[in-house]
């Protein structure tokens, strides 16, 4: 039986959102509705890895498992990869990197993600969406990928590229989701393999492991959670979640 790790990196010093994990949403910080969101789905243990000891101490207040990391990573997955081996002694069988800023991605998407890498041979699993509208196709702050047939229920694809600019492309495009499942295997390979020329133009850490020939299989699905990247995503994930908490 696989033992599933969910790990959610989190850290206050976002370039373009200062502070975005602790930023109120209905009362409830942001990292605790990712977090609450893991744990409704069953999937695996969930914990937060952070450098910030506010953080650490917001999540643990509120009865959940959050791991002090070293400020020095790079990335999100090194930030993750450092609590795979240090704290879980390497031992899950599958690592949801799964990101603190979607905080109403439906519970049941990690659930699909972690029942098809039980089932299916890839190095890394990851979610995709049908755009919202054309404004975000032409969003940067929007990271598209591109499969060569359409994605369904059910149904994962070979990814072939990531972007965040505008393109013309002959393969079809959906909104990325930012969660990964990596086997263990995979990431510990990952996290040994140099950042590479197209991860650091694009600022997008998926392109190290294609650039090495790394498989990336793209499950769908229909809701498409918000990622708060701005003050303007934080206002208008606000006023979805509210609404929805009212109805």
């Amino acid at each position: 039986m696989n033992k599933i790790a969910i790990i959610i990196p989190s850290r206050l010093d976002a370039q373009r959102l200062p502070n975005k994990p602790l930023k109120l949403i209905n009362n409830k910080e942001m990292i605790l509705h990712v977090y609450d969101s893991a744990t409704r789905s069953k999937a695996g243990e969930v914990y937060v890895a952070t450098p910030d000891q506010q953080i650490v101490d917001i999540v643990k207040n509120s009865g959940g498992n959050a791991i002090k990391t070293s400020d020095n990573h790079e990335t999100g997955t090194d930030r993750i990869f450092e609590v795979f081996k240090e704290t879980l002694n390497s031992e899950p069988n599958i690592i949801i990197n799964l990101q603190g800023d979607m905080p109403n991605l439906e519970s049941q998407a990690i659930s699909n993600l972690v029942s098809y890498m039980g089932k299916n041979k890839c190095d890394i699993g990851t979610l995709a969406s049908d755009f919202n509208s054309k404004v975000e196709i032409d969003n940067p702050n929007v990271v598209k990928v591109a499969v060569k047939e359409k994605l369904s229920n059910d149904i994962f694809l070979n990814a072939l590229d990531f972007f965040r600019a505008k393109t013309k492309s002959t393969y079809n495009l959906y909104h990325h989701i930012g969660i990964y499942a990596f086997t263990n295997k995979a990431l510990i390979r990952y996290v040994s393999l140099k950042r590479t020329k197209l991860e650091l133009e694009r600022k997008l850490e998926q392109l190290r492991a294609l650039e090495n020939k790394m498989s990336i299989h793209v499950g769908y699905i229909k809701s498409s959670p918000l990622s708060v990247d701005t003050e303007e995503d934080l206002i208008e994930v606000k006023n979805l979640m509210e609404k929805n908490e009212k109805n």
